[in-house]
């Protein structure tokens, strides 16, 4: 018989068919689950390799205190490092913990979108990550999630709970091989942070140009818990559509949402971020830097005040380097109680011509100039991502056409 949360999806399922969506789930085939598993990363072919340092995932592991890679729809390396963390396949980790089951599918619901719903009915494989109580992971965990073959759809679910008094940092790469044109990816995660428990996690984007990316981001935070996440999107895509949640559940919580984007030609990115804070104390602060070369950008935020005695600030601000290129920002704030503080800034524009003049006047050319207003536009203060990473963030800008239209 099924499940109600079965019946629920299976629903949401047959809504989406009925009135149409932006993506068709079946002009795309299945992933892979029979991929033969790896011992190491550096096992992978050279290609692959070069592919999951750009997207900041380092093979040899040096300096990580966890590796996970999947692969379309297999879990192809698993392993732990460091002290402090526990690393699996969630399919793993619901069999070795029983206590597993009162998590999954509790933050993010199956029938929230047909996405969810096909994800649950999949029941989708991902990474599950447990920072146990106290620990102080000093190194990040690494995780990749690859696209490896055409016209595939990989489904991802994810877990990760840091136990009270904990701190993690995961870096987290979505990608594709090298060859792969079209693919959809749909990723769904559930994070819990516990009291006193701190989380950085940065997500870097780096599909190809006929991909669509739909992850699902739902975090539910204690007392005293920390959440930093930083989003980096510089690549071409298809179209990305994602708006993470912060559940503020414990007072004196803070968290920081960091997005940089950039929309090449074709490209549609509705990107936003979400939080609801429900306990006196608690502090947010949602920064989104976008720059269109083409494409389109939805820079979309929400901040949801549901206790007095909280402060949140809301920041969108967007360049247009083309003319065929769109902004859209959607700052909203929600106060549902009387003594709280939110705030937000919203700017969509062009460079300012006086500001390139006067980096000429200091010895640049125009290109140059342009060039360095915006690197320091989406300069957000990201900080952990490695040194390669890095290098290729500012070739990436630096390849970008910055002709102002």
């Amino acid at each position: 018989m099924a499940s109600d949360e079965e019946r629920r999806a299976r629903e949401a399922l047959r809504k989406a068919a009925r009135f149409g969506d932006d993506i068709d789930l079946e002009a795309y085939s299945e992933g892979s689950r029979e991929l033969a598993p790896v011992g190491s990363l550096e096992e992978l072919p050279e290609d692959t390799k070069t592919t999951l340092l750009d997207t900041g995932i380092v093979p040899s592991g040096k300096g990580r205190a966890g590796n996970f890679l999947l692969m379309d729809n297999s879990v192809v390396h698993s392993a732990v490092m460091g002290e402090g963390v526990e690393l699996m396949p969630l399919s793993q980790a619901l069999k070795v913990h029983d206590w597993l089951k009162d998590y999954v599918w509790k933050a993010v619901r199956p029938d929230t979108d047909k996405y969810t719903a096909e994800t649950y009915l999949e029941n989708a494989d991902g990474y599950f990550i447990r920072a146990l109580p106290g620990a102080k992971v000093r190194m990040p965990v690494q995780t990749c999630l690859l696209l490896k073959d055409r016209n595939t759809k990989q489904y991802v679910h994810n877990v990760l709970i840091a136990e009270e008094g904990s701190e993690l940092e995961v870096v987290t790469g979505c990608t594709t091989s090298k060859g792969v044109e079209k693919g959809l990816h749909l990723g769904i995660s559930e994070f819990f942070l516990r009291k006193s428990s701190k989380l950085t996690f940065t997500m870097i984007h780096n599909w190809s140009e006929v991909i669509g990316v739909r992850p699902r981001t739902d975090v539910v935070m204690d007392e005293g818990a920390t959440y930093v996440n930083n989003y980096v999107a510089l690549k071409p895509v298809r179209s990305i559509q994602t708006y993470p949640t912060a559940h503020m559940n414990g007072p004196d919580g803070v968290c920081r949402f960091n997005s940089v984007a950039v929309a090449h030609p074709g490209s549609v990115l509705d990107l936003g971020s979400r939080a609801i804070l429900n306990a006196p104390g608690c502090r947010a602060e949602l920064i989104s830097r976008t720059i269109t070369t083409g494409g389109t950008v939805i820079a979309r935020g929400q901040l949801v005040g549901n206790s007095a005695g909280i402060k949140a600030h809301l920041e969108c601000k967007g360049l247009i380097l083309s003319e065929k290129g769109v902004q859209i920002a959607i700052p909203e704030l929600e106060a549902r109680v009387p003594d709280v503080e939110m705030t937000h800034e919203a700017a969509v524009g062009k460079i300012a011509q006086d500001q390139v003049e006067y980096l000429m006047s200091r010895g640049l050319n125009e290109e140059d100039a342009v060039g360095m207003i915006v690197r320091g536009f989406l300069d957000v203060g990201i900080r952990g991502i490695p040194e390669h990473l890095k290098a290729e963030i500012d070739r990436t800008l630096q390849e970008t056409d910055v002709r102002r239209g």
